[in-house]
């Protein structure tokens, strides 16, 4: 990747007497950046940033977020953009190569995912090592990690042919993986996939086909999914997509990196939050209890947090939840789910969350867990699989944004710096003397 940083002014950095002059340089868009990388060389300080919140750790050209105005780039398309009018391998040849592909493109990469989709058939003996009661998350995260121990071809990162080939394999084996590891919990036989179907469908195929009868697919629920995973699939340099940066600048292989950006994207606080929306949706369970819920939602005393609600990066509406309304209800009515309590209760949160004034002010909008949840629960996915979804769709930034750093010539192994403040150096006494 070349490098576009161009300087545009200086900052004066003043640390014990010792001024250091920094140069600044301009982004696309978004704030400049001070380039502190002479600081400590320099001043002898580091800068201290708990969760890198005010530090850019990397150049890229992916994506974009401004969290204020509720815009979310891929490669400078907006995100409503891109779910309405592409579909998923589209969008992901978007994010790999930076410009949508030509009719030809698009041909020769659908060709190659499709044609990677199935897994080594020794895969299927690592999934019976597991109990069945497993989280489908740590299948996902042993069984992806294994695949460096099947695919030595394509294991060299400092070969584009080989980098090339583990991406479009990553790509295309997540849905296979997923769905197994969802097959194996349920207890039923694995469904392999089909070379005459588009990426999602293939996917629901493998997750819902049994094979006593033919699996009908309703091209709603596909479309909603698709959905879903574009709006997934990267979001700038989040906790997961910063670990597979982390995991990759240390030379480990793909499969590797991605294997750990799927145990980050595990905690509860990055992948869980749909789950944990839905669990609230559960807790709560009646619409007839929802001003209860509210009452203790506005009460500063009250631990009780509407899960669902507001958004950490974006400070007005999330762009993504746009499109996820209106295709979780399409879901909805294609399903005529009429009586079920839980998705009662997320359309009156809903309702309420876009009237009550004390919602609009704090601007506590819905976000697209809030969506994403009421409608995989709605396919049939079990809250279980939700992170794993996420994951397949994620694994699309993720692999870009390891490739992005293989090639940045500015790229270096990731080693974070510390404020220390334990002990002072002293000597070791014997036991005796203790």
């Amino acid at each position: 990747m070349k490098s576009d940083l161009k300087q545009s002014d200086t900052a004066s950095f003043t640390v014990n007497g010792i001024t250091a002059e920094l140069p600044v340089f301009k982004a696309t868009h978004g704030p400049d950046v001070v380039d502190i990388r002479a600081l400590y060389k320099q001043t002898k300080a580091f800068t201290f940033d708990p969760g890198y919140t005010s530090t850019a750790s990397c150049e890229s050209k992916i994506t974009f977020i401004d969290g204020d105005e509720g815009i979310l780039l891929y490669r400078g398309y907006p995100i409503d953009q891109l779910a309405e009018n592409s579909d998923f391998l589209e969008v992901a040849y978007l994010l790999l190569n930076g410009e949508l592909p030509s009719k030809a493109e698009r041909q020769r990469f659908d060709t190659s995912i499709t044609h990677h989709t199935m897994v080594h058939e020794q895969l299927k003996n690592f999934y019976s090592g597991f109990r069945r009661d497993a989280h489908p998350m740590a299948i996902m995260v042993g069984v992806v990690g294994a695949l460096s121990a099947f695919y030595h071809d394509s294991t060299d990162i400092n070969d584009p042919h080989q980098r090339r080939v583990a991406i479009h394999r990553m790509i295309a084996k997540m849905p296979t993986i997923a769905a197994m590891a969802y097959k194996y919990s349920t207890g039923q036989p694995f469904v392999f996939p089909r070379n005459d179907l588009d990426f999602t469908s293939n996917f629901m195929r493998m997750c819902f086909a049994v094979p006593a009868e033919e699996y009908e697919l309703n091209p709603v629920l596909c479309d909603a999914l698709d959905k879903i995973f574009i709006l997934h699939m990267d979001h700038e340099q989040n906790a997961s997509t910063s670990t597979v940066r982390l995991a990759g600048s240390s030379g480990a292989n793909p499969f590797a990196c991605i294997a750990a950006g799927i145990a980050s994207l595990w905690g509860p606080a990055h992948g869980g939050a749909n789950e944990a929306a839905l669990n609230m949706l559960e807790e709560i369970g009646s619409v007839d209890r929802i001003p209860e819920f509210i009452a203790r939602a506005k009460d500063k005393n009250d631990p009780f947090r509407l899960m669902g609600f507001g958004h950490r990066v974006y400070k007005n509406y999330d762009p993504r939840a746009k499109v996820m309304r209106k295709a979780c209800h399409e879901v909805l009515d294609a399903l005529n789910v009429k009586d079920e309590p839980l998705l009662e209760v997320a359309m009156e949160l809903e309702r309420i969350a876009l009237e009550d004034p004390y919602f609009v002010e704090k601007k506590l909008y819905p976000n697209i867990d809030f969506y994403s949840g009421i409608t995989l629960r709605a396919l049939g996915f079990p809250t279980d699989m939700f992170t794993v979804l996420f994951a397949l769709a994620r694994t699309v930034g993720w692999i870009a944004q390891w490739r992005e750093m293989i090639e940045d010539p500015n790229q270096k192994i990731g080693r974070p710096r510390q404020i220390y403040t334990g002990a002072p150096m002293r000597d070791y006494l014997e036991i005796e003397d203790r």
